[in-house]
């Protein structure tokens, strides 16, 4: 992505970003809220287009072919919304269909096994915890067994043996070949598992590179990102 500009009325929410996620990394985009990290996730996955610069995922221009991005992707949203009135199994298998899976009922049992969710098989989604509607977005966005997810604050809502599952299985994910962009406020998480950081501060990128290089003083990110942010705000 190149010079990535987008403005809400007077705001301008992303100022110039450019960015470059290689495959097989763990990409993680940090900052305050209203930063400008779920507009540029909403830009990059198809569902918000920017007023001026360039954003290519896999190869595609998202502007010209949003639905072509989409249909190679995986998305957990900042807010976990399913359909408040579809089960959790309807929800899987809905989402199996739109994304033409083989063998539904078996990678559905595969993330009910994950998740433990087989008690809330037949429980629709409203009724739901939000740390259970939370596992569900998780598994729509890997069900299809994507090459790139981008994932909004995936940690949220879950409880820690939760998160250090989540946390393994991102990191089986990657070491199998996949690639994923991360959006989180949960820090520590964030730096056991990324490869690759930026941090942004009103719409603005103020520090880019490994993980290793933006700590290597011998901090932690939650040092750096606090620096930063405070000296950026």
């Amino acid at each position: 992505m190149g010079s990535l500009t987008k403005r809400f009325g007077q705001k301008l929410a992303l100022n110039n970003v450019s960015l470059e996620i290689e495959e097989r990394e763990m990409f993680g985009l940090f900052g305050p809220n209203g930063a400008g990290k779920t507009t540029l996730l909403r830009i990059l996955t198809g569902q918000l287009e920017q007023d001026s610069g360039s954003a290519s995922v896999m190869g595609i221009d998202v502007k010209k072919k949003p639905m072509d991005v989409k249909k190679l992707i995986g998305i957990v949203p900042e807010v976990e919304s399913p359909p408040t009135y579809l089960t959790s199994y309807e929800y899987l298998y809905f989402v199996a269909k739109i994304r033409n899976i083989d063998d539904i009922d078996r990678k559905i049992g595969q993330w009910f096994d994950f998740f433990e969710l087989h008690d809330s098989k037949n429980v629709i989604c409203r009724d739901l915890s939000k740390g259970m509607r939370q596992k569900l977005m998780i598994a729509s966005a890997f069900i299809h067994e994507p090459k790139l997810v981008f994932l909004d604050e995936p940690f949220i809502n879950l409880d820690p043996i939760y998160q250090r599952k989540l946390r393994e299985f991102l990191t089986e994910y990657i070491d199998g070949g996949g690639t994923a962009f991360l959006c989180s406020h949960i820090l520590e998480i964030a730096e056991k598992l990324c490869d690759k950081a930026a941090i942004i501060s009103e719409g603005k990128i103020v520090a880019e590179g490994s993980l290793k290089d933006l700590v290597r003083e011998g901090g932690h990110l939650e040092d750096l990102f606090m620096r930063l942010v405070k000296k950026g705000g």
